[in-house]
């Protein structure tokens, strides 16, 4: 599991741990994830762990939303006892409505989403206003 402390980990109302982070900065020091979602318009490197590859351009919306919300339910499952990250290029935008999103399938409100990610990863998470209604229907759907 990540500690609460590391840089970037949101804690879920489960009590799960999550890591985000940005791909183009360096791994962060510490334990390695054992799984990972990585949300970008090509595909990811080779990780030496278990990921899942959304297509999901910059400033964008998730080429296909199915994929997107079975990665984040195997990545909710997972983080009850592995170490999981979700990343995009800079770490906030995707990465920060990647996290919005899993908050919502732990439980929180749709509509709190965004404010509940804010306070816990990152004041700028989830960039532009189509990601903002992306999370908001993400409950719905």
């Amino acid at each position: 599991m990540w500690e609460e402390t590391q840089p970037g980990v949101l804690r879920l109302p489960s009590g799960r741990l999550v890591r985000g982070r940005g791909l183009r900065r360096p791994l962060p020091d510490g334990p390695l994830p054992h799984f990972a979602v990585y949300l970008l318009g090509r595909r990811p490197p080779e990780t030496p762990w278990s990921a899942r590859w959304v297509r999901w351009r910059d400033f964008w919306l998730p080429a296909d939303p199915a994929a997107f919300r079975e990665g984040l339910v195997e990545a909710l499952d997972r983080a009850g006892d592995e170490r999981v990250e979700v990343a995009c290029g800079g770490g906030i935008g995707r990465t920060g409505a990647a996290l919005a999103c899993l908050a919502v399938l732990d439980g929180v409100p749709a509509q709190q989403a965004v404010a509940f990610v804010r306070a816990g990863y990152h004041r700028r998470a989830v960039e532009t206003p189509w990601q903002r209604r992306f999370v908001a229907g993400f409950g719905a759907s």
